[in-house]
């Protein structure tokens, strides 16, 4: 069982895919990871010898930030935009789409489910 930065990575796959269960590690870092760490892409996870994985674990420790820390840096970044009262900031506030992104339809992710508005009633005369 490998478990690097706090996470257990699933033994079957391959490094370059395991390494991706790891909050802010995608497929080229990790490609890189395993290429500065002088370890095969294509070696399954549960065949890493420990030297292997102490490498890695090595080379994630000094040169990316990862889990926690990254997830603290993304929301401390979202708190200066709603701060400094920025458009993205606005945005992130109410809960919209940030990145321009139209409104009118879609955007249900940031948006939530579908809250129906009842019409006007008309005047009777």
């Amino acid at each position: 069982m490998a478990r690097i930065a706090g996470i257990d990575l699933p033994k079957q796959k391959r490094g370059a895919i395991g390494l991706t269960y790891i909050y802010g590690i995608g497929r080229s870092t990790a490609l890189h990871i395993l290429e500065q760490a002088e370890v095969d892409p294509e070696t399954k996870v549960e065949e890493w010898s420990d030297e292997e994985q102490g490498r890695i674990r090595q080379f994630i420790n000094d040169n990316i930030k990862v889990e926690g820390a990254l997830r603290s840096e993304v929301q401390l970044s979202i708190k200066r935009l709603i701060d400094i009262n920025s458009y993205r900031g606005v945005r992130h506030r109410s809960g919209l789409p940030v990145r321009g992104q139209r409104t009118r339809t879609n955007s249900r992710t940031r948006k939530g489910k579908r809250k129906t508005v009842a019409n006007k009633k008309k005047a009777t005369k």
